[in-house]
């Protein structure tokens, strides 16, 4: 079961386990970490489950999907390794993920 560590904007960390095939945005909501808002439920149709994936973590999660890359065209502030966690479902190897959390959703 991978953790995953999310840490908010003040520094603080909230790790959690998922089922591998969960989403980190799902991951997220079911141990409700602060932060996530994922409106639309995962459905790659807002961005309210942006996330920053740690530099490290960044080539085990994955390229954008289009679809993922035009919601985030929407931020105003996009860093190259933004995600939408709704995008980035977990597997055995990303025991340990760790994300950041932007300071608001959009």
């Amino acid at each position: 079961m991978p953790r995953v560590i999310f840490i908010d904007t003040d520094g603080t960390e909230t790790e959690v386990q998922a089922d591998v095939g969960k989403s980190v945005m799902e991951a997220a909501v079911e141990n409700n970490v602060p932060g996530i808002d994922a409106d639309c439920g995962g459905m790659c149709a807002c961005a309210t489950c942006h996330i920053i994936v740690e530099e490290a973590w960044f080539p085990v999660t994955g390229p954008r999907t289009d679809n993922e890359e035009a919601m985030l065209g929407f931020l105003p502030d996009l860093n190259e390794r933004a995600r939408l966690g709704c995008q980035i479902k977990l597997n055995e190897e990303m025991d340990g993920l760790t994300v950041r959390l932007p300071i608001g959703q959009f």
